[in-house]
């Protein structure tokens, strides 16, 4: 082969697959180093160079110079595995350095088929996989659509590089908004932070450094021209865009928007807001299964809990009690945990002993026994309830709701005197002389928990003063 011949050769490859010059030239060199040794020995101290600017090959053993062509078939069919090889390496590190820069960027491309769910895009000379768990819920791409989407991840599987796409990552909404306002795409507004249910819901926090630039309105469009780009993208996804701003007492709740917040209470060491709102603000500040407060707190990184001023004062008695249960406690540290937004025994079980000892002055061996206690009565809560809102009051109506449901109750407790426990729980007997009695007219069915002894009588008696129906009465067991 001619020097000419080699250098079009790698002029062309360098092109084509985006290869180094020099990386061409060495694995040809490589290749070539591997057929010599295998005719002439590895002992036989062959060295194979070829020249950068005329392509000219130089085969040496000693003093002698060698003719590629002497080499023989078997060592020229190695020579070329070794340089596929080479070329093939080579050409996965070019397309593996060219998209792992490009992590978060926007691509486009056709889908060009379908593979278990996933769909393979081409990427100029390259495919990447767009996952179905990756797709946004509820939509389906055929064979030729193209598609926009983000680079999610790029890693090497031997010789190939897997390049896998998302449509339902958070930063494929910020590209989307990037590409549709132009302010965005200047820097006179910036997207602070972005919080997605793909499929749902999206919030998006926007800021300016342009006071005369309204940040929420230019990405809005007028009457909503600018947005309704990326939601069509979206298919349809609800998107919220919020003000930022840097104090959490503000925005938070932006965050929470378009529910109204009364007061917002911050607690560093936990990470968590408290916020109070109306009662008929609750359901709206919460959202839908939970959506508006969950993707409200990813927006902010904080751990936001909507309450009513009751049941924030509800909770404060309860930690109150419990806190004062603790072995040892004294009245002081009760207050400070409480202060500090401690409101159960879970929470004072992601604290350490040392950081617990600083904050209530206690030594750290009694914290370390405080935690302990609080992880154990945490455990037996979850299992059997509050024991102390069996009571009376709210908790003891809990409590019958509980046992109403077939859930377990403490072992050892029992409800209170002359009061027959719900039908159905396992374990637990009625006060002496009474049996719960359901009475069943048509499809209703009315359960009494105080009949007498004389039960059937007075519902015989009333059958027959109604004169309708036979009333079915059963006992628990």
């Amino acid at each position: 082969m001619k020097g000419n011949d080699v250098l079009r050769i790698v002029d062309q490859m360098h092109h084509e697959k985006n290869i180094d010059r020099e990386i061409i030239f060495s694995g040809i060199e490589a290749a070539l180093q591997l057929a010599s040794e295998k005719k002439f020995g590895e002992e036989s101290g062959v060295v194979v160079k070829i020249d950068r600017d005329t392509g000219d090959l130089h085969v040496r053993r000693g003093e002698e110079d060698i003719d590629p062509a002497l080499l023989g078939r078997i060592s020229a069919q190695s020579a070329k595995q070794v340089m596929i090889q080479k070329i093939r390496e080579a050409e996965c590190n070019a397309v593996y350095e060219e998209y792992v820069g490009q992590k978060g960027d926007l691509v486009t491309g056709p889908i060009v088929r379908h593979e278990g769910g996933a769909g393979i895009v081409t990427l100029g000379k390259t495919e990447a996989i767009l996952p179905r768990s990756e797709q946004i819920p509820g939509e389906s791409h055929h064979v030729g659509e193209r598609v926009k989407a983000v680079v999610l991840d790029v890693k090497k599987a031997g010789t190939r590089v897997k390049i896998i796409l998302s449509r339902t990552h958070p930063e494929f909404v910020r590209r989307l908004f990037e590409n549709e306002i132009p302010e965005i795409q200047d820097r006179t507004i910036e997207i602070r932070a972005v919080a997605r249910e793909a499929g749902y819901r999206c919030k998006i926090a926007v800021s300016s450094i342009d006071l005369k630039v309204d940040c929420v309105g230019a990405c809005v469009g007028v009457r909503g021209s600018r947005i309704k780009n990326v939601v069509d993208e979206l298919g349809g996804e609800r998107i919220d865009i919020v003000r930022w701003n840097d104090s959490l007492q503000v925005m938070i709740p932006n965050a929470l928007q378009p529910a109204g917040v009364d007061e917002v209470f911050l607690y560093g060491r936990l990470g968590r807001a408290i916020v109070l709102v109306k009662e008929d603000q609750l359901s709206l500040a919460i959202g839908r299964r939970g959506q508006n407060v969950r993707l409200a707190s990813k927006l902010v990184g904080w751990d936001i809990e909507i309450m009513t001023i009751d049941e924030l004062n509800e909770s404060v008695e309860r930690a109150d009690r419990w806190f004062k249960g603790i072995p040892g406690m004294p009245d002081e540290a009760v207050e400070r945990y409480i202060e500090e937004g401690f409101l159960s025994f879970d929470d004072l079980t992601f604290i350490e002993p040392a950081e617990m000892a600083e904050m209530t002055g206690l030594d750290e061996d009694t914290c370390a026994g405080v935690i302990e206690y609080a992880e154990e009565m945490a455990l037996k809560i979850e299992r059997f309830g509050d024991p102390g809102a069996r009571r009376g009051g709210r908790g003891a109506a809990a409590q019958g709701e509980a046992a109403a449901d077939g859930e377990a109750t403490e072992e050892g407790e029992t409800g209170a005197e002359g009061e027959a426990p719900a039908e159905g729980v396992e374990g637990e007997t009625p006060a002496d002389g009474e049996t719960p009695v359901e009475e069943t007219t048509g499809d209703m069915a009315v359960e009494h928990a105080d009949t007498s002894a004389d039960g059937e009588a007075a519902a015989e008696e009333q059958k027959d003063q109604e004169g309708h129906g036979t009333p079915q009465i059963t006992e628990s067991a």
